[in-house]
């Protein structure tokens, strides 16, 4: 009779070893896959095709989304000027990251960055660098200026993991940084 119970005691214990394996985790949540970082600084540089001089403006928010206002430099071009223009982007708080454009190249698939003026014919805005899918980023662009006028031109990352396609817009996705630089074009 004892051989009779043995293949089932040994099965009971088995089952019984491998509930109390299961049942001793922590958590079912999954871990997140990338941790949102602080941005708190957009600069823009223009660089004019032919004559000139390099414009650089900064957007700066020391407490990113807090309370206190963010720093916004404007952006004076010349009329009727094509500019090779680039962004860097950084978490510049205390205990950031620093830039972070590199970061935000490599996970292009996942980023776009829209150019967006108001009014619209205030100037041009297109994006020419590429992620590895060879759908649009937008770290770099090429800006060309109409007419004397000023207005702003708003720039926006957003994070479209899963959304991004070859003709995503800016209403897809979370906002990563937002920045609207007023726009000076005069002589």
């Amino acid at each position: 009779m004892k051989k009779l119970f043995r293949p089932y005691l040994s099965a009971f214990l088995l089952g019984s070893l491998l509930v109390s394996a299961t049942a001793c985790k922590d958590s079912d949540d999954p871990e997140p896959l990338d941790d949102e970082e602080l941005i708190t600084t957009m600069t823009v540089t223009l660089v004019p095709e032919g004559k000139g001089g390099t414009v650089i403006a900064t957007f700066t928010d020391p407490d990113g989304d807090g309370g206190a206002a963010p720093t916004i430099e404007t952006m004076a071009l010349k009329p009727n000027t094509t500019y090779n223009a680039t962004i860097t982007i950084a978490d510049d708080s205390p205990n950031g990251a620093g830039d972070i454009t590199s970061e935000i190249r490599t996970e292009g698939n996942d980023h776009e960055l829209f150019w967006v003026a108001n009014p619209s014919n205030l100037l041009t805005a297109q994006k020419i660098d590429k992620d590895a899918n060879n759908r649009p980023l937008g770290l770099a662009a090429t800006v060309t200026t109409t007419n004397a006028g000023s207005g702003t031109l708003t720039i926006t990352l957003k994070h479209q993991p899963g959304l991004k396609g070859a003709t995503s817009d800016a209403n897809k996705g979370e906002t990563d940084i937002m920045a609207a630089f007023p726009v000076s074009i005069q002589e």
